[in-house]
């Protein structure tokens, strides 16, 4: 077996495992449950794009490739550093609190019992400070 043969095998194999790994990336993207894990298979998918440029440029063996495939990188992390400040910015605001389904972004307001007059939530222990301020005036 020559070289060249074996790196052919070689390259066609990663080829078709490269295939495979983007079908179930591009599942996990469609389907994921929450948008964590669907930004995490973004990332995923640039990882694999990286990989199929890599292998393309063994098989011409045009160096130029492997600069993309830098390029490449290089961007995908600045896409995902830019999606995890995005999803970190999607906290709940003071007062309201947080319930996760599915896409993990539903915001609830807290229960009517925990907001006063004005709107502002209470603290639960306002009870024991009516008593404190009662015994004080006396």
């Amino acid at each position: 077996m020559t070289p060249e043969l074996l790196v052919s095998y070689a390259s066609f194999a990663a080829l078709l495992i490269l295939c495979v790994a983007f079908l179930l990336t591009v599942y996990r993207v469609t389907v994921g449950p929450t948008l964590p894990d669907r930004v995490v298979a973004l990332d995923m998918l640039v990882g694999i794009a990286i990989g199929f440029i890599a292998v393309i440029a063994i098989r011409t063996g045009f160096n130029l490739y492997v600069d993309i495939a830098v390029a490449l990188c290089l961007v995908g992390f600045l896409a995902t550093v830019a999606f995890a400040r995005f999803i970190l910015s999607r906290q709940p605001k003071n007062g309201l609190r947080k319930r996760q389904i599915l896409d993990g972004t539903d915001v609830l307001a807290a229960p009517p019992a925990l907001r006063n007059v004005t709107g502002e939530v209470r603290n639960r222990s306002a009870k024991g400070r009516r008593k404190k301020a009662k015994g004080k005036t006396k």
